[in-house]
This record gives C-alpha cells, structure tokens and sequence, in this order.
C-alpha cells in the first residue's frame, strides 16, 4: 500500500471531489483505494509507505492515444538525399526507409526508448500503431515484452499495408491476428490489442477483406485516414468513394475503432463517423510538421463524435501537444476565443473514454476504484491555482519534463525525477548502439 501525498490534488472526478489544496492517493496494488486530505489519510492508513509530492500537482496519468514505437531511433537522423517535397515524400523517404531497416533488436530498442521517454513525461498509457517491414513476425511480442518490463499500460498494432508487396501485407495481417490471439489467451489490463492499418491509399480492397477476416470482430481497427490528400484523391479515382464510406463498405468503422488524424473528411463522412459512433484522434504537431493540414477538431465536436489526442510520435509530451492543438485551432479558425474545452476535453476526458472502449480498466481520473496510473508534476503557482483554472495553469505553465514522479498499476516507476525499475544508462547504452546500426545502413556509413 502507497500514500503518494502532500500535494495539490486534481482529481478530474466529477461525481466526486475535484480538488484538494493538500493532500494524496492511497493505492494498494493497481487501484486507488482512498483519495483526500493528507493529514486524514496519514491517520487512516499509518501503514502505507509515503511518498512525498513535496507540493507538487497530483493528477491522473496522461494517456496517448496515437504514437508510433518504430519511429523512436529517427531523432537527430538526417537520411543522405532526402529532401521531402510532398507528404508522400515524407512517407518513402524518410518513415518508410526506417522501418525497412527494423529488425526485432531495433524495434524492441525503439520500444524502450520510446517508453522510457514516456514515463519520464508523465504518460501512462499509450496507443502504439507499429511498423517495422524488415521483419514482421514477433515484433508486436516485442514490443509487449518491453512495456511489461518497463510497466507501461499499452495498445498495441501492426500497420497493414500493400506498399512492400503482398507477402509483406499478409505477414502483417498475421502479426496482428496472432497478437490478439496472444491477448486472448493471456488477458491483461496493462495490455490490449487492436487491429493496425496504413493509410487507405496503400491498402488494396483485397487486403481490408484479409483484415476483417482475420479479426473476425474481436477487436477495433486503429487507422489512418486522410491524413493527406492522397487517401482521398486515391479513393475517389480508385473506388468511387471517399475513404470514410470505403471504410464503412468494409466493416472497419465502429465504437471500438481509432481514426487517425482525420484531416480531410467532409461532413457527409463526419456524419458517418458519428452514425457508427467511430473515434479520432487529432495529432497536431506532426500535421502541422508534415504540412498536411489542421484536423477540422471543432465540426468534428460539434458533430458530437469521440475525439482524442495523440502525437504521431512526434513528441511524447502530451502537454506539448494540447498547447500545439490550441494554437492551431485558433490560427486555422481566425478565432482567439475557440478550442479551449475542445482540446483540454480531448487529453483530459476523451483519451480516457478511448481506453475504456478499448478494454483498459478506469483511467484518466483519481478516485476510489480507478485504476492507480498518478503522475506529480513539478509545479509551483505563482498564481491562484484550483480545479477552476488547472487547465490555464496547464496551458501557459507546465510541461511534460516537470512530472516528478510517475507511478502506474500502483508501482513508483519514477521517483523525484529518478527511473526506479529501470537502468537509464544500460538501456540508453543499448538504444545508441540501435540507433548507430540502423543509422549506418540508412546512410551506408559507420557512426
């Protein structure tokens, strides 16, 4: 049992109370089981060990609900002769040429670094959607084992697509089905599966049967859609659609599914998404990045449709990204006054009704019975601070690098800025020596 206390607590509870000036958790195994004041809870639990937040803002876990592990090696990477132009560009020249070279060593070093980086910003459940062409089978297990040694929560899928070929397309057709067999036999609330997807205009009608086939409606789909133009010019001059109405034909689309990025969708295909009660996922800074376009986040909540934050891997900072995701609304809406309860709405409530969707226990909030996924963040106020303006101190205040302590299932996983189940410099020493071999056979050279 654990008393995680002496801090400003921000529950997100609303049937419950949502602030306390000072006071705690208690946690035994991977629940909560009392939240309150830190005096009271001293006296009621003399016997759990205490962890001070040392005043800090005690707050629920933060949750990504779209990243991506196989791009974890590319920070600082420069591919010789890439010179992106268009989307496309981006995708074969730099995402795609990566994951050619990842063999299972380099995903699972990928894992951990991404993972690693993850807990030390706070982020306590994430929605991986893999890639890795240069060898398939085993990579999602991969990935599995490293984020139960490292104590992740973590949705897991393979991306489907015919861009390498059709054996390419069925191993990761495969990999997918055997990872939710995997997930069936062993069930887990650290661990869920979902069926992956590329982008539509790199899956063949052929392929989206073998997809739902081997799912057979066990899980949802986690996919890409319109993130670029070209889903939907390859949509309509190849299927006489748009790539919303393609996924329905196809049976993809449903409560349990995860669009991605959802930039180019019309209002025809916003109503469908809402007819099949389908979840997004906006993740601004890589849009922004790839100069795809800003999701339409404020008709898609006006449309009443389940919408989420994710990075795409471009940062593991969720609070970066609500920042990025506020400025983009207002900026592509001309509007200063817009996007506040959206995007808060997105990380702090809707990320957490995704995972519940998608099987994970209860997250995203502190309270009796929830599961004990609780991050403190280095903050101190200058400022009134409470649960009336938290979002504001969010906002223009914090970011991911002030999580202090990190703790999930009830397990302290970084203490005072310190990884207390992980051996930083071992796995960093391990993750170079990845990152320099995949690196050298990028760019035909020794690092």
């Amino acid at each position: 049992m654990i008393l995680l206390a002496n801090g400003k607590v921000i529950t997100r509870d609303d049937l419950g109370v949502s602030y306390l000036p000072n006071g705690g958790v208690v946690t035994d195994g991977g629940s909560i089981v009392a939240v309150g004041n830190t005096a009271d809870l001293k006296a009621q639990y003399p016997q759990a060990e205490f962890v001070d937040a040392r005043g800090g803002v005690i707050m629920p876990g933060l949750i990504n609900a779209h990243t991506h592990i196989y791009s974890a090696l590319a920070r600082g990477l420069s591919i010789e002769g890439n010179h992106p132009t268009n989307f496309y560009e981006v995708l074969d020249g730099t995402w795609w040429a990566i994951d050619r070279h990842l063999d299972l060593a380099a995903t699972r070093a990928s894992a951990q670094a991404l993972v690693m980086d993850s807990i030390k910003q706070g982020v306590t459940t994430i929605f991986d959607h893999h890639a890795s062409f240069c060898e398939i089978p085993g990579s999602l297990t991969q990935i599995a084992e490293v984020t139960q040694e490292m104590g992740i929560r973590a949705s897991l899928c393979y991306e489907v697509s015919d861009r390498d070929g059709e054996e390419k397309s069925i191993q990761s057709v495969e990999e997918n089905k055997d990872f939710i067999d995997y997930c069936e036999k062993n069930p887990s609330d650290m661990r869920k599966a979902m069926f992956g997807g590329h982008a539509l205009f790199t899956i063949s009608d052929k392929t989206f049967d073998r997809m739902t086939a081997a799912n057979g409606g066990r899980v949802g789909f986690h996919i890409h859609v319109s993130e670029g133009m070209n889903d939907v010019y390859d949509s309509l001059q190849n299927y006489g659609r748009r790539p919303v109405q393609r996924l329905h034909d196809h049976g993809i689309l449903g409560e349990k599914t995860i669009l991605g990025h959802c930039i180019h969708v019309n209002t025809a295909e916003m109503d469908l998404i809402k007819a099949t009660d389908t979840m997004c996922v906006n993740n601004p800074e890589s849009n922004m990045g790839n100069a795809v376009g800003i999701s339409p986040v404020l008709q898609l909540y006006k449309k009443g449709i389940l919408l989420g934050m994710g990075t795409d891997a471009y940062t593991n900072d969720m609070l970066e990204s609500i920042k990025v995701a506020l400025c983009s609304q207002r900026h592509n809406a001309c509007l200063p006054g817009v996007g506040w309860c959206e995007v808060t709405d997105m990380l702090f409530q809707n990320n957490a009704r995704m995972a519940s969707r998608t099987g994970f226990p209860t997250l995203g909030v502190l309270r009796p019975g929830a599961a004990a996924d609780v991050i403190v963040m280095d903050y101190k106020p200058y400022t009134p601070f409470s649960d009336e303006n938290v979002d504001g101190h969010i906002l223009f205040g914090m970011t991911g690098r002030q999580c202090q302590t990190t703790m999930i299932n009830g397990k302290i996983l970084m203490q005072d800025r310190q990884l207390t189940e992980i051996d930083e410099e071992a796995v960093n020493a391990h993750i170079l020596e990845s990152a320099k071999r995949l690196w050298g056979a990028l760019n035909h050279r020794v690092y």
